[in-house]
This record gives C-alpha cells, structure tokens and sequence, in this order.
C-alpha cells in the first residue's frame, strides 16, 4: 500500500494481497477511510506522494515504469517513466515530483533518481549507494532516501537531495531495515516499522543532521 497527503486528509492506493496486485484507493478524513475510485493499473512496490486531491504513484511490480494522476475523485494514466522499476521511494508533489532508488529486475539494484514537472519524467542526480525497499520523504529540491537494501545487506546509511545531487549524511541508529514507512520533511522527518531481520516496531525522527529516538508503533510491522 502506498499513499499521499496529510493525517487528516490521507491518500491510500494500490498494494498487493492475496497473491495479486490491488488497485483499490481509499481516502481518510482524520476518522474514518471511504472507497474511492480504483487505480487503472494495480500494483505494489510503487511510490506515492502529492496531496489527497493531487496525488500521483510511479512505477511499482512487477518493475513497471508506469505513473498516474489523482485529481480528488479519479486516477488517470500519464508519461512512463524513463526506467520501469519496484520498491521504490519518493518525495515531493504531483507538479514537482521525485522517485529515487528500487530494483529494475530480479538481480538489478538502482541509483536512478527521476524528477517528474507533471508532465514528462527527467533523469537526474544518481543516489550514491543502489538500493531497494528504501524510505524517502521531502520535497523535489529538498528529499531524504534513508536506509534499504544493497541487495545483499539491508542498510543504515542516508542521503540528502538538494534538487542537483545527493550527498551522503548521518546514519539511522539502527537497526538497519527495508520496507518501512517514512513520512514528513528534510528538517523534520520520520522512518517508522520495517524489515531489520525481523519485523521492526521502532520508530527514528529527523532534524535535518541527526536521528533520534521517538515512541515505538504498537505493532511491528513492513511494506
């Protein structure tokens, strides 16, 4: 599952249940959540971001390249991206949007970071370290990727975006992990839950230098 907006005006599509790719969407108003309407293509492991009546998904499985629009009442088909991807993070809105990392095949890992102007999808600053199941918040100029998997290892490292290139800053304290959650700004974000070997309650806050430790989620949890 993937979303967009804000706690009391949320966005939730897509994922993957039951052996299948859903296309269902679904809108929260801070109390209760309402069937909204369906994605044109199902998919997990896509990224969304954007507002609940601007939001936009790229890519997702298996290793699609495709992106839609979300208007506040229907999802429409837009500009592929340049590289067709899963596990995917992103940042920013659905004028001025980023989607960074994820793994293009069954054995490749990716750097390849994209900028999308609401229109067409452009190639821009690769991430310093390839990896997939990633957290990623901020907006187009100003994006946080943290932790993930190389492919081999699951990581703890972060890089900052400055809407050029990404630049290697201070480590999560741990535990490493993949497939969390990640929601807020370059100076004030979150990474939350997730898979460090076993499935991860913790949650990490961040000032835009350092990490630190903030209340646990009830359930552990990832994807």
């Amino acid at each position: 599952l993937r979303g967009a907006g804000t706690q009391t005006a949320a966005l939730g599509f897509g994922g993957y249940t039951s052996g299948a790719n859903r296309n269902e969407s679904e809108e929260y108003d801070g109390t209760s959540w309402a069937e909204g309407n369906n994605l044109n293509t199902g998919r997990g492991a896509g990224t969304g971001m954007g507002t609940q009546t601007a939001g936009l998904i790229g890519a997702g499985s298996p290793f699609g390249a495709l992106a839609e629009e979300y208007n506040g009442t229907s999802w429409s088909e837009q500009n592929d991206l340049n590289t067709g991807r899963q596990n995917v993070a992103g940042a920013g809105t659905q004028t001025a949007g980023l989607l960074f990392g994820g793994q293009s095949d069954g054995t490749t890992v990716n750097t390849q970071t994209e900028a999308y102007d609401g229109t067409s999808w452009t190639e821009v600053g690769d991430l310093s370290t390839a990896r997939l199941g990633l957290g990623g918040f901020g907006i187009q100029t100003a994006a946080v990727a943290a932790t993930g998997d190389d492919g081999s290892n699951k990581l703890g490292n972060v890089e900052e975006y400055n809407g050029t290139a990404w630049t290697e800053v201070n480590n999560v304290n741990g535990p490493d992990r993949q497939n969390l959650g990640s929601a807020g700004t370059l100076t004030d974000g979150l990474i939350f839950a997730g898979n460090g070997g076993g499935l991860v309650a913790g949650t990490e806050g961040y000032d835009g230098t350092s990490w630190s430790t903030r209340p646990s989620m009830a359930t552990a949890r990832q994807a």
